[in-house]
């Protein structure tokens, strides 16, 4: 029995399959085949980010099968399993599942479906739009997809992104930069450096948009710029490194194409980008909202303020905050509270009986939680979450099967906490000596 039990426990954070298959008509995107499906194609495409742990994505799922078999040979309907393609999802500035975009005549500016959860809802807006695009290639304002070759006659800033770099500028641009920077040193005489030249040029543009100027493309004429040429020990062209502050650079050997620069900047932006919020839970909103969006919500009951002071408080934050860090790429959510704040969320949570510090990982779809059983610090989190993340860990349902009530209580003011004010008493009028005696 105990066997049987601990092999459920463990299946809570398992990787769930993927929601479609080959026999659905929802057509399956991942990074390798992207570009070249959506980008590349003149057809209109309804493409749906989603998370197979996701419940919203689960329930709309026969819906997006209904809506593709509708209007197969007329929209193309994809689909996305953004939690296992991050980069993919990242690219699209996808932040909470399902998230729904229309590439239309320009495909590189994907418009957000905000329409109904039904197949009626789904396949309206796929018309309307389809008829929008018919309407501005007749009118002569799209001619639809253009092949993306960058003519280097048109003008146009096509370089415009890219930043030249010389021997003079590098370092004070990129060695003490906290920007990641993907450097490109070239030859003009040379052959793949021009063919690669507009791929570099559309995916600056699209990186710097992306990743809103955190990770720059670059470029070097080495043919001119020679100390630095000989600094990093260029001897073929194109060369790419990869430069990110307080590490040595490493050459990039990915593919030469937009799409794959693209994909290598995305992760590099993600492996640098702050980590998640760390919300004290305040109202009922952070709660259910937090844990909703996010596969797993990470809980901290931390101690009283009057036991522990603001730099105690504090330093049990900053352990938190370096776990987020180092757990970003799992789109975890982070919540806290004071002990006593949320009584019956600790209650259901089993934590009162542990003492304090403590911290529970929720599964809300599940409704079910693990608990910490190391110490609060950085190697007992740790080692915690990384048995969850990769499926281990014993759990238990939430007490009651749902989250309880959740107070409204005022955000900590980060300051040390105060003892309630007592009424003054005036013992003037007492002899303390004789009262003692009477006691005895």
């Amino acid at each position: 029995l105990l066997f049987i039990v601990g092999t459920l426990s463990c299946t809570l954070f398992l990787a769930v399959n993927g929601l479609y298959s080959a026999s659905d008509d929802v057509i399956e995107l991942t990074p390798t085949n992207f570009n070249k499906e959506v980008i590349q194609s003149e057809s209109l495409w309804l493409v749906e980010f989603y998370a197979p742990w996701c419940g919203h994505c689960q329930r709309l799922t026969p819906e997006w099968k209904k809506a593709a078999t509708a209007l197969k040979g007329i929209v193309k309907v994809g689909a996305v399993d953004a939690d296992k393609h991050q980069s993919l999802g990242g690219q699209y500035g996808v932040r909470g599942f399902p998230t729904i975009k229309i590439f239309g005549a320009n495909k590189n500016k994907a418009e957000d479906y905000q329409g109904g959860r039904t197949s009626d809802a789904i396949v309206d807006a796929a018309l309307s739009a389809l008829r929008s695009l018919v309407k501005e290639r007749l009118s002569g304002r799209s001619g639809g997809y253009s092949s993306g070759k960058q003519s280097r006659e048109s003008g146009g800033g096509d370089k415009k992104d890219v930043i030249e770099l010389t021997d003079d500028s590098f370092d004070k641009n990129v060695i003490n930069s906290d920007d990641v920077w993907m450097v490109e040193f070239y030859a003009p005489w040379c052959g793949h450096c021009k063919n690669l030249e507009p791929e570099w040029a559309a995916a600056a543009s699209e990186v710097k948009e992306q990743t809103k100027g955190k990770v720059k493309l670059a470029a070097v004429d080495a043919t001119v710029n020679q100390m630095l040429a000989s600094r990093y020990g260029i001897r073929g062209f194109p060369t790419i490194k990869i430069f990110q502050k307080g590490e040595d650079p490493v050459d990039y050997d990915g593919g030469r194409t937009r799409s794959d620069i693209i994909a290598r900047a995305l992760d590099l932006f993600s492996d640098n980008a702050p980590p998640p919020e760390l919300l004290e839970i305040i109202n009922e909103d952070v709660l259910k909202s937090t844990c909703d969006a996010h596969q797993l919500c990470i809980i901290s009951v931390l101690p009283h303020i009057l036991d522990t002071g603001a730099s105690g408080r504090n330093s049990y934050l900053d352990v938190m905050l370096k776990m987020a860090e180092k757990y970003k790429k799992k789109m975890w959510g982070w919540l806290w509270t004071e002990a006593g704040a949320q009584s019956d969320l600790e209650s259901s949570l089993g934590i009162g009986g542990f003492g304090y510090p403590a911290m529970a990982a929720v599964n809300a779809r599940k409704m079910k939680f693990a608990l910490l059983k190391g110490s609060f610090s950085e190697q007992g989190i740790n080692e915690f979450l990384r048995e969850l993340s990769v499926g281990r860990g014993s759990t238990a349902p939430v007490g009651g099967g749902a989250f309880p009530k959740i107070h409204s209580v005022e955000p900590w003011d980060g300051k040390d906490g105060e003892l309630p004010v007592e009424d003054d008493i005036d013992l003037s009028d007492v002899d303390l000596d004789d009262w003692g005696k009477d006691e005895l």
